[in-house]
């Protein structure tokens, strides 16, 4: 497991400094739930070739502006940084979920595949797993590494701030059980959606991850689970806790830390 200081938040100026990323709102068309689906996309200011590309996923009953309105200086960090970062709208609660049967909730087809493709192809944007990497918060966070997991092909790396990564403990909550039925009644479904049941799929160092959690927050516990998880399957990672709860005011603080590590990713 590696190890990240708190005195590492980089204190380089990068929210006082001027940078003019550019920001798209674009439709991408979803062939799998027969509807476009607003994303935004941020492009470093200047960029002439190829850049790598952060797919950052928002959370539950939010939308694909959440990143940009409520912590705006991650156009900042993509100009620092040089590569794109791009907020598809993930619906009111799929939780990046594909579901079977329900052509309303493929997401899971649409980031991994529909999205990246359409980011390959339209913008300046480098292809292969080594040049992607996917992180969010919440319910993103979740979807975040459900998404990594399952498509290693796809994503390098992955990370989560706040992320539900084991979603059983909480049964009755954000509409899962309209998705997956009871929990009571299906148990089997509900491990094979949540992050938890899955750390098996990881090929060792197949992927570069970070988690972190407010020591506040609600899901603390199932992070310091996953985290201990992680370690006993002996998969590497980086693990951060530091006050905070379940709120912007955390996420932006956690998205610093998340881009900076992303971008160690990237160079590497």
């Amino acid at each position: 497991m590696k190890n990240i200081s708190l005195l590492l938040l980089f204190v380089f100026g990068v929210g006082t400094n001027v940078f003019s990323a550019q920001v798209d709102t674009v439709d991408v068309y979803s062939a799998a739930m027969h509807k476009n689906i607003k994303t935004v996309i941020i492009r470093p200011e200047g960029n002439k070739s190829p850049a790598p590309t952060l797919y950052l996923l928002h959370g539950y009953s939010g939308n694909y502006s959440n990143w940009v309105k409520n912590a705006p200086y991650i156009k900042n960090l993509a100009d620092f940084y040089g590569y794109n970062v791009v907020c598809p709208d993930g619906g009111f609660n799929s939780w990046y979920w594909n579901i079977e049967g329900d052509n309303n909730y493929q997401y899971e087809t649409f980031v991994s595949k529909e999205l990246v493709e359409f980011v390959e192809k339209n913008y300046l944007a480098r292809t292969g797993r080594e040049a992607r990497a996917i992180t969010g918060l919440s319910m993103g966070g979740h979807g975040a590494l459900y998404l990594a997991i399952r498509h290693q092909d796809v994503f390098g790396a992955a990370g989560s701030t706040a992320g539900g990564v084991d979603i059983r403990p909480f049964p009755n909550n954000w509409d899962m059980a309209a998705r997956l039925g009871t929990y009571a009644s299906n148990r089997e479904e509900w491990d094979q959606h949540t992050v938890m049941e899955l750390i098996h799929l990881i090929q060792p160092g197949n992927l570069e991850l970070i988690i972190d959690c407010g020591t506040g927050d609600f899901f603390y516990d199932v992070n310091v689970k996953f985290h201990e998880q992680l370690t006993y399957m002996n998969i590497s990672h980086t693990f951060i806790s530091m006050p905070g709860k379940h709120n912007f005011d955390y996420w932006a603080k956690s998205i610093k830390l998340q881009m900076a590590f992303f971008d160690d990713f990237f160079r590497t």
